[in-house]
Formats: C-alpha cells, structure tokens, sequence
C-alpha cells in the first residue's frame, strides 16, 4: 500500500478543511459531500445577557379594554357592528338607556309627601280642606318610605316629615271635631 498522493489527508480529508466538515474562511463549501452538523453539548447552560438591572420593573402588556370591538367570529349569530342591536352603552330602543347609565333616584313621593304634610296643618281652617290633605301625605310618604328601603330612593328624611306632618294635621282634625261636637252639646242643649 502506497501513501497517498501529496496535498490529501491519508484519511479522506482535503488539506484546510476541518475534520468536521465545516470549510475554512476562504473556502467554498463543497456541495456533493453532506455537512455534518455542529457539535452542542446538551448539558451547556443557555447563555445569559452580560448585566440585568435587579431593579427593573418587568414589561407589562398594554393595557385592553375587555369591551372594545372584538374581531367578528365565524359562525357567530350576532352582529359586531353596524347591526341591528344596540351596544351596552348606545341606549338603543329600551327605555332607561344602555347598562352604563346610573339609575335616577325616585325622590318624586318623599317631596309630595311633605308638601302635602306641612300645608295640611294650616289649612285645616278653611272648611276642613286639611283633612283629606293629611290624609294624602300619611299614603303619599308611606309610598316613599317604601321606595327609600327598596333603593331606589334617598330622601327618607322628606319622606318622614311628610308622613309626620300628615298624621298630625289628621290627628287635629279629629280633635278639632271632638271639640265642636261637645261645644255644640253643651251650648246647644239647656235642659229639660
């Protein structure tokens, strides 16, 4: 058996090549020969950045809305927009307006109710007009009464000087009837 000839590695490789394959700088690649790929040790730890501020605070996503316009889904029976049904905010065909809108309070009976209270106690006089407006504040304030414990009123104490106001204008009313009818008694009755 011969050596080879000069310039060839007696085991297959050309001169400046490395014995994995890879060509030299300078070198084209030899395509009919298959490339073996380069050695990794698995057991190597991934290389970390040179400096890591501990301080840094970590990236937060940018912040999004959860009712902002989706992307439309196949298949999905509802429109996303431009159709027929009202958004959440849009107010649309149903009364009282989207679901964001706060509810008014209903103070509408606790004010009614004192009005009619406080001017049933002087109107007493005039041909007993005071009774059947006392009569209107007691129902009238204990509707409110009842609108301020369910909610959807706050003016309890409007609601509660209505209902006194109107019990004490029905209440001297009675008395004053009282009084007439044992005066007219006693005056209009002389004996036998």
């Amino acid at each position: 058996m011969g050596y080879p000839p000069s310039g060839q590695d007696p085991y297959g490789q050309q001169p400046n090549q490395d014995p994995y394959g890879q060509p030299q700088y300078g070198q084209q690649p030899q395509y009919g020969q298959p490339q073996q790929p380069s050695y990794q040790d698995p057991y190597a730890q991934p290389q970390q950045p040179a400096y890591q501020d501990p301080y840094a605070q970590p990236q937060q996503p940018a912040y999004q809305d959860p009712y902002a316009q989706q992307p439309p889904v196949s298949g999905s029976p509802y429109p996303t927009s431009g159709g027929a049904y009202p958004g959440p905010t849009s107010g649309g065909a149903y009364p009282g307006g989207g679901y964001g809108a706060p509810a008014q309070p209903q103070n509408t009976l606790g004010l009614v109710g004192m009005i009619l209270g406080i001017a049933a106690i002087p109107l007493l006089c005039c041909f007993s007009i005071g009774l059947p407006l006392g009569i209107a504040a007691v129902v009238v304030s204990y509707l409110a009464l009842n609108k301020v414990k369910q909610g959807l009123a706050t003016n309890r104490s409007q609601a509660m000087a209505g209902l006194i106001c109107g019990a004490v204008a029905v209440v001297l009313w009675v008395v004053f009837l009282i009084l007439s009818l044992a005066l007219n008694f006693s005056t209009g009755y002389s004996g036998l």
